[in-house]
């Protein structure tokens, strides 16, 4: 399915450049990685087995979702207790050793660290809801009464990003109907209230008891979130969130006050970083409606980098990629940061079945696209994530029955068109038949989620197995990033290509093309590349493909 010819792997001595730059992270869904105990569920000591397999593929660092104390609400991301791992994970010994381990293969660890918003199970909530309005333990969050005569609607029109009214009404002591408190997600997350200065101290502990763990930095959920408008004013638009499922309200989100937060955890970092010469990293999840507002994240003093989910959300058009590379070249590494590219995540449809949209035209050329996109992907200049199954080539699971789904979105609202559980089947990682070793249980063991027989195909004994696969696909192109010594820096050229076909060069003289078409066109550069994503003979870009040369764009 591709071709190869990658250079030797190169040992980097000459730290060239702070590692994150140009780092490839595997996000690791955690419950949905490797079952080490049979209960159905991934965990952490899963993660610690499966560290062979991640330096064999060869990415840079893990991204561990939220294993924290948890209701599970929404898996993880209703944190009860911020400095310490749910027994359905493991404990704090496993998850030392999970650091070890990873240390010892040059894997670097990040966590996922949700600031925005806790459990309605966190003590200080359990607080807030015994004390009276107006106490110092409802002002860590937002409380309000009620409009009408009788406190009966919400303090405002704003709904949740999940659906429904962003308000719920509690119950007071005397048993009468009370205040309203604030969620943007599920009534189970209720918001932080960051106008409160406990809040910044408190994750300021939070980030040192974590980093005192040795590990090397965080991904920061809803980082554009934290500080809503000071008065909570109604919105013009007040379910563009949920209609979305994105970040709109701009009274809720994207506050100014929120970059004195980024700016306190650089700080943090960087004294960690004084202190042993480790870089530490922050990368935010930040959906903001520019790549020019995107910018302000990452600032020298603020975020090191954040999430460019343009190219994630981009249509599968030459034109759509261009402009939306083209921008965050422009606005987000003139920064001085390098841009963060990602295809995949645990909230989105992956990339096989997305780009393989509308149906009919079949699975094949969604799995065609989904590579050529990861080359693309790969080449750009910056950071690289990885969602887990990406490297694996896995569809959605989209046929997942009501009664299994465990997705907020879906009970909040009755609709399954935004569902996220489609992503998160656990991997198939040998076998024939669930659990497809995942779980270390009897064969009768069932996954949290159930697998479709059609996992067989892409267990990872196969994948690893098939030089053809998309494993061997990932495998090749990080081993050539690895060869390339500047990969984070500088920036790219544009090529002139056919309608349907982007190319461009880099500083170093990659040369990646890709061809949005389904018809064959000449390829830009002669002679046999690289890699590229599906049969590629010399002189010809096939359609639906991507390929890399070592050129200076000379033939164009």
């Amino acid at each position: 399915m591709h071709n190869s010819c990658p250079p030797q792997r190169q040992v980097n001595g000459l730290n060239r450049h702070p590692w994150w730059r140009d780092a490839v992270i595997y996000q690791v869904y955690v419950r949905s990685f490797l079952d080490s105990t049979g209960d159905g569920v991934g965990d952490l000591a899963g993660v610690r087995a499966g560290l062979p397999y991640l330096k064999k593929l060869g990415v840079d660092g893990i991204w561990l979702s939220p294993f924290y104390p948890s209701p599970q609400h929404d898996h993880g991301y209703d944190v009860a207790d911020y400095c310490d791992v749910d027994p359905l994970f493991g404990d704090l010994a496993e998850f030392d050793l999970l650091v070890a381990a990873a240390r010892r293969l040059g894997i670097k660890v990040l966590l996922d660290i949700v600031p925005n918003h806790c459990s309605s199970e966190h003590p200080w909530f359990e607080e807030a809801l015994a004390a009276e309005p107006g106490s110092a333990a409802r002002a860590r969050f937002h409380f309000a009464d009620g409009r009408g005569s009788d406190g009966s609607e919400p303090p405002n029109n704003w709904h949740s990003m999940f659906g429904g009214p962003a308000w719920s009404r509690v119950t007071e002591a005397d048993g009468r109907p009370g205040q309203w408190y604030l969620h943007m997600f599920a009534p189970e997350q209720p918001d932080w209230n960051w106008r409160n200065p406990e809040i910044g101290a408190e994750f300021d502990r939070v980030l040192r008891f974590w980093l005192d763990r040795g590990i090397d930095g965080f991904r920061i959920d809803v980082a554009a979130g934290l500080y809503k408008h000071p008065e909570l004013p109604d919105s013009d638009d007040p379910e563009a969130d949920a209609r979305t499922r994105d970040s709109v309200n701009p009274l809720a989100w994207n506050q100014p006050e929120v970059h004195e937060v980024w700016r306190q955890w650089r700080s943090i970092c960087e004294a960690y970083t004084a202190a042993d010469g480790r870089e530490r990293l922050l990368v935010g999840e930040v959906s903001v409606p520019t790549a020019r507002e995107h910018a302000q994240y990452v600032r020298s003093d603020e975020l090191h980098q954040a999430f460019f989910f343009d190219l994630l959300s981009a249509p599968w058009e030459a034109g759509a990629f261009r402009k939306v590379i083209s921008e965050a070249m422009q606005d987000i590494a003139g920064t001085g940061s390098t841009v963060t590219w990602v295809l995949n995540n645990h909230d989105q449809v992956r990339t096989v079945t997305r780009y393989g949209e509308p149906a009919t035209e079949g699975s094949g050329l969604g799995a065609a696209r989904a590579r050529a996109a990861a080359l693309l992907m790969l080449a750009l200049p910056g950071a690289a994530y990885i969602y887990q199954g990406e490297e694996l080539g896995l569809p959605e699971v989209v046929d997942l029955p009501d009664d299994v789904l465990t997705d907020p979105i879906f009970h909040r609202t009755g609709s399954r068109a935004r569902i996220r559980d489609g992503c998160r089947v656990p991997l198939p990682w040998s076998g024939q038949a669930s659990p497809f070793g995942f779980t270390s249980g009897a064969e009768s063991a069932k996954p949290w989620l159930p697998q479709p027989e059609y996992f067989a195909e892409y267990a990872t004994d196969r994948a690893l197995a098939d030089t053809r696969s998309f494993w061997h696909l990932y495998r090749d192109g990080l081993q050539l990033r690895d060869a390339l010594p500047q990969l984070g820096e500088g920036a790219l050229r544009w090529l002139d290509t056919p309608p349907g076909v982007l190319a461009f060069v880099r500083g170093d003289g990659l040369v990646c093309a890709v061809n949005f078409g389904t018809a064959p066109t000449p390829a830009p550069v002669s002679g046999t590349p690289l890699l590229s994503s599906g049969p590629c003979p010399a002189g010809v870009l096939p359609g639906s493909t991507a390929a890399w040369w070592i050129g200076d764009g000379a033939d164009f």
